[in-house]
């Protein structure tokens, strides 16, 4: 399948891995009456791309370069700035040889898998954004195992609940060949979607402009994946920690509700 085809197919969220069913913190923001139309949709939105998107991307992008240490993009000082040039198809074919098909190498690789895992549940300061994320986790591992049985995916911790949902996202990736950015770049597209598709059913929107702003973040979504791909090469605790207090007190408060519509 071509890498643009596999791009598609991991960030629709018809994808089985159950992201239909949350809401990013939507339905709690909307509840509070922080989210009523939309251009308060748009800043929440962006909220959520500058903080949970950026620490999803990144956590995402440092598991896929475990998997696929040979297939990390490369970073070139252009100017004064800095440009991440996509290392293209063929991660997956890579991600077997050198020092990672090693024994040492699957050590080293279950080691960092298990400090990502922990470093990410450091970051997440809310237990229910915790488990929600494990419980991602564990549905997005079902689909790909199914699909890419080869995986890496025995290196994940064996963590109770399962592994964060972004650790098990950079192993699919790796193993469907995407490079580091375009791993990020799905993982930074999820963290919008969902609440935007949640806000035409919560608020009523008109789907056609709920589209229209996630093709205006569209530079934004790409920027964020781009600084977490090259974030991904710091070690574990280093990698973004950018928080939303405010989004870990509507979690809290959202898991009391006896009736909702989305489980986060």
């Amino acid at each position: 399948m071509a890498t643009s085809s596999l791009v598609l197919l991991l960030a629709d969220g018809r994808f089985p891995a159950g992201a239909h069913a949350h809401s990013g913190g939507l339905e709690a923001a909307v509840a509070a009456g922080r989210v009523d139309d939309l251009a308060s949709l748009e800043a929440f939105l962006l909220g959520r791309l500058a903080t949970a998107g950026l620490v999803g991307a990144a956590f995402a992008a440092a598991a896929h370069r475990t998997a696929a240490p040979d297939g990390a993009e490369t970073v070139e000082r252009v100017g004064a700035g800095t440009a991440v040039a996509p290392d293209g198809a063929g991660t997956a074919e890579r991600a077997g040889s050198g020092a990672a098909s090693t024994p040492a190498g699957a050590a080293h690789r279950r080691a960092t898998l298990a400090r990502l895992d922990a470093e990410l549940d450091a970051r997440t300061a809310s237990p229910a954004l915790r488990a929600v994320s494990r419980r991602q986790g564990r549905a997005l591992l079902r689909a790909g195992r199914t699909i890419w049985p080869d995986a890496a995916f025995t290196d994940l911790p064996s963590t109770p609940g399962g592994a964060h949902q972004p650790l098990v996202l950079g192993l699919l990736c790796a193993a469907a060949g995407l490079s580091r950015t375009e791993t990020a770049t799905i993982a930074a597209y999820g963290t919008v979607t969902g609440a935007a598709s949640a806000g035409v059913r919560l608020l009523g929107l008109d789907p056609y402009q709920v589209q229209a702003l996630l093709v205006g973040l569209a530079d934004v979504c790409d920027g964020t994946a781009a600084d977490a791909a090259r974030a991904a090469d710091d070690p574990p605790e280093r990698l973004p920690s950018a928080a939303a207090p405010l989004a870990d007190i509507h979690a809290e408060v959202h898991a009391t509700w006896e009736v909702r519509l989305f489980a986060s």
